[in-house]
């Protein structure tokens, strides 16, 4: 009923425009998929590989692939059989084109079949309900496993602060793992609701104001991938993005040593570090062996050991450097990080010891 009347032919009208309608939503969608599985968002280089669900490199991300795959292809079996069944039905019993005048035979049901569509459903669903939990159970470890290690990750808008409680020092915005070794890491927010995804190492957890979630990632190979928030967390959300590196054992080792020591005194850059040590840069940035005060922004100990600046919004070189401590806002507007006002040549001096913070 439409307008409180009887069906009209502008109410059947307005029923196709309707479907019509659900149909282009449904089409609009279909068509979406492959940019949801395209990058996440624009990187710092072109170098970097693309997030993607179907490479996964780690446990879970192996296991929630084979758990989808296994759902489409028991959805698709079904499909081919219940069209396999409606063809077979419309080829075998239409009728012929000389005697559609004769009423056809009536059947008032079948007990088999009727036992049969009922049974079957119902064993699918209790088998995938079953696989599902057991899923479920396997993702959600809530203490960390013998020999894992530890990481705590705390989301900020709009980077990420990763501890290695084990060895003792904090990093930002990239996270390293060795090959071999669960990976235990406890999820924090300091601010609002983020959201922490690595594609092809695990799935997506919630990283919640007052809350700790966990998530655990076994690599199996050596290489990089990206992720990113995955929960609008405010105007730079698509520019809080993550690379994890994954090491050889031996490899990984290395590297975590390297974070443990303090922060380098090149002698070429003692101008630059007065500097640095006597503005607000200190009240927000941990140097460690020059100032541990501050705790809103990223740590700097070893910034000159990584790939990106500003949680991957551009790549760690010079240019970017200066342009960053100049004008934050120019590579990631609405940045919690102030402008400065500093000179140029003041720019340059700071620039350059953080430059020797290898």
């Amino acid at each position: 009923m439409l307008n409180g009347g009887t069906e009209s032919g502008a109410g059947s009208d307005s029923g196709r425009v309707r479907r019509g309608s659900e149909v282009f939503r449904a089409a609009l969608m279909a068509l979406a998929i492959p940019v949801l599985l395209s990058p996440l968002s624009a990187r710092a280089d072109e170098g970097v590989p693309s997030p993607t669900l179907f490479q996964p490199l780690a446990e879970p991300a192996g296991m929630i692939l084979d758990y989808g795959f296994m759902l489409v292809a028991t959805c698709l079996g079904i499909f081919i059989v219940v069209i396999a069944l409606l063809a077979f039905t419309v080829i075998r019993f239409r009728v012929p084109a000389d005697d559609k005048g004769r009423e056809p035979p009536q059947v008032y049901g079948s007990d088999q079949l009727e036992l049969a569509w009922t049974i079957v459903p119902v064993l699918i669903v209790v088998v995938l309900g079953l696989v599902t939990a057991g899923r479920i159970v396997a993702l959600q470890r809530d203490e960390p496993p013998p020999g894992s290690l530890a990481v705590r990750v705390v989301g900020h808008q709009w980077w990420w602060e990763l501890e290695y409680p084990d060895y003792g020092f904090v990093t930002a915005n990239e996270l390293h793992l060795p090959v071999g070794r669960v990976a235990f890491l406890e999820l924090e927010s300091q601010d609002v609701i983020h959201s922490f995804w690595l594609p092809q190492l695990s799935g997506k957890t919630d990283v919640i104001p007052n809350r700790t979630n966990t998530m655990w990632i076994e690599p199996q190979a050596v290489g990089m991938v990206v992720g990113q928030c995955a929960e609008y967390c405010g105007n730079q959300h698509a520019n809080m993005l993550l690379r994890v590196f994954i090491h050889s054992p031996a490899d990984f080792e290395r590297w975590a040593r390297g974070q443990q020591l303090e922060a380098r005194k090149a002698p070429g850059v003692a101008e630059g570090r007065a500097l640095f040590a006597h503005t607000a840069c200190v009240n927000c940035h941990t140097v460690r062996g020059l100032s541990e005060i501050g705790h809103f922004g990223p740590d700097l100990t070893h910034l000159m050991s990584r790939t990106t600046l500003a949680a991957g919004a551009a790549a760690n070189d010079r240019a970017n450097l200066v342009d960053w401590i100049t004008n934050p806002d120019h590579i990631k507007p609405g940045s919690r990080m102030p402008a400065m006002k500093l000179s140029a040549s003041e720019v340059g001096l700071v620039a350059g010891y953080l430059e020797s913070l290898e």
